[in-house]
């Protein structure tokens, strides 16, 4: 018998004691990450307006949150399988109270792109563990998809309760408060999980990797601040430096990973067709539900002119799609296999992000809301079928990777699709505004400094507008239009993501009966192993 399988816990139990409560408290967890994810959003055109920001530093403040999640989650969940899951969920459920205070109370808009990356780092504690404990506490079987199945839906549709939450504060207090939101949930989550939650499940007894953890935290880090600046003019310099850079550590890290006596990353079950199909799928999927309201949110408030409890009720149908579709979700797969029912969603998703190409200024309400719920809809159909197929990919002491990996999906996902549709939505911006100032009348007499104001973001050229007021409705008028062509063309790349993705889960994921024949060598594998 090998160290490995040694160390391993025995199999997990058909469900924990108390099992309501254990879930409950998990389930509170994964909600505290993800309402820090969306938060950001609804409050971005007010954090503009504050600091006189550009649009690539609200770019930031909006992925500051999935990128340092997206950088700690593989060597942090190394680190709970090793050391202690529930201790690590409650430290990050901790840190992330104390650091949501420096958020809201932040004096630049540096400070505050700070304090969202420390955020995300807190809930790289806390969020991979949630989804490790609950395939280390139910068994396999129909107990573990449906737990699985409802803390996919609970995490992702408190994306839109953060969004709904913030946009009601903020009708009354200042941008900062949304970055409290999560303060009365991750206490309650601390106090239940303390209180519930087994301890030391199922966790083995090998090294950590610490040098390859280092790596994938820059490794990830270059590769998301990389796409979220290579497409912008100003800075596509530093960007491409950054994504040359992460192709060196990618390397790098999988140099690492084949040579370290305990990798961080088993690549051998990496490359297994059932753990990489359904997590780049996953990656593209629910990157490009975070992306979408991320341009969308700027749409609505600055276009279309909702106030942020509008724009925040606007995406309320995302969240009733997501669930109302979980427990068909979790059947589907069960009936179906994960290959159709992921189809599905990519299916809903597209028609979702072809339906926002046709936003414009006279957008009515209910008709953004429709392009919403399809995307919701999507999402909650891909989702359960993309988690389960990782963790049943997954030897139980690999259990954290699967968990990582599957978290990635969201947070790495989101970071990217965030960063890129992002620098478009940017870059598309100082194109069209560049263009308008050529062609104005009054192009000979606007400063460089001025037009890289008017560039910047809508929110910059705003400020712009009231420092001139004998242009502000030229100005205005001008803004708009920048926003509104770089918001369709970040769509149009997100519809084009889509069936990339669409195309990697038709090709590489087999049928039902070849995906059971595939997880049951891989089982089979694993016990050969032992």
């Amino acid at each position: 018998m090998t160290d490995a399988a040694a160390s391993a816990a025995p199999a997990a139990p058909a469900a924990p004691e108390r099992p309501k409560l254990v879930l409950t408290a998990l389930i509170l967890g994964a909600l505290v990450c993800n309402i820090n994810l969306a938060a950001a959003n609804i409050a971005l055109p007010d954090i503009g307006d504050a600091f006189g920001a550009g649009q690539t530093s609200l770019n930031l403040v909006a992925v500051g949150c999935s990128l340092g999640l997206a950088m700690s989650v593989l060597y942090l969940g190394a680190v709970a399988d090793r050391y202690g899951r529930k201790q690590l969920l409650v430290l990050g459920l901790g840190l992330t109270v104390v650091i949501s205070f420096f958020a809201a109370f932040a004096a630049s808009v540096e400070m505050l792109i700070g304090a969202r990356i420390v955020t995300g780092i807190a809930a790289g504690m806390a969020y991979p563990v949630t989804l490790s404990l609950i395939t280390a506490l139910w068994g396999p079987g129909k107990q573990r998809t449906l737990a699985i199945a409802l803390w996919s839906a609970v995490s992702a549709t408190s994306t839109v309760i953060g969004s709904v939450l913030a946009g009601i504060l903020l009708l009354w207090f200042w941008w900062g408060s949304a970055f409290l939101l999560a303060v009365p949930f991750a206490v309650g989550g601390f106090i239940l999980v303390w209180l519930y939650v087994p301890s030391h499940v199922a966790e083995n007894k090998e090294k950590v990797d610490h040098l390859g953890g280092i790596i994938s935290v820059f490794m990830i880090g270059s590769i998301v601040l990389g796409l979220s600046t290579v497409f912008v003019p100003e800075t596509a310099t530093f960007g491409l430096i950054l994504l040359i850079a992460a192709v060196v550590l990618i390397a790098l890290f999988a140099w690492r990973q084949l040579t370290a006596s305990s990798p961080l990353y088993d690549l051998a079950v990496a490359r297994r067709r059932m753990f990489w199909a359904p997590a780049t799928g996953g990656l593209i999927v629910f990157g490009s539900l975070m992306g979408a309201m991320f341009v969308g949110q700027q749409f609505q408030q600055n276009i279309l002119g909702y106030s942020t409890l509008d724009a925040s009720l606007s995406i309320v149908p995302a969240g009733i799609g997501l669930l109302a579709v979980a427990p068909q979700s979790a059947k589907l797969v069960i009936s179906r296999g994960s290959r159709f029912t992921m189809m599905l969603g990519f299916g809903f998703v597209l028609v979702g992000f072809i339906t926002m190409l046709f936003w414009n200024e006279t957008t009515p309400f209910w008709y953004v809301s429709i392009a919403y719920l399809v995307i919701g809809i999507g999402a909650g159909f891909a989702m359960t079928p993309a988690s389960r197929a990782i963790t049943e990919s997954t030897p139980v002491r690999r259990v954290g990777m699967a968990s990582a990996t599957a978290d990635l999906q969201r947070d790495l996902g989101g970071s990217i699709m965030q960063g890129v549709l992002g620098a478009i939505l940017a870059a598309g911006f100082a194109r069209v505004f560049g263009k308008l100032i050529a062609e104005s009348s009054e192009a000979s007499s606007i400063s460089d400094q001025v037009t890289a104001a008017l560039q910047a973001s809508y929110a910059s050229a705003l400020h712009v507008a009231d420092q001139y007021p004998q242009y502000k409705d030229q100005i205005v008028q001008a803004a708009q239009q920048s926003l509104e062509t770089g918001a369709i063309a970040a769509y149009a790349v997100g519809a084009v993501a889509i069936a990339v993705g669409a195309a990697v889960v038709w090709l590489f994921i087999p049928k039902k009966s070849r995906e059971l024949e595939l997880v049951a060598s891989y089982e089979k594998a694993d016990a050969d192993k032992a």
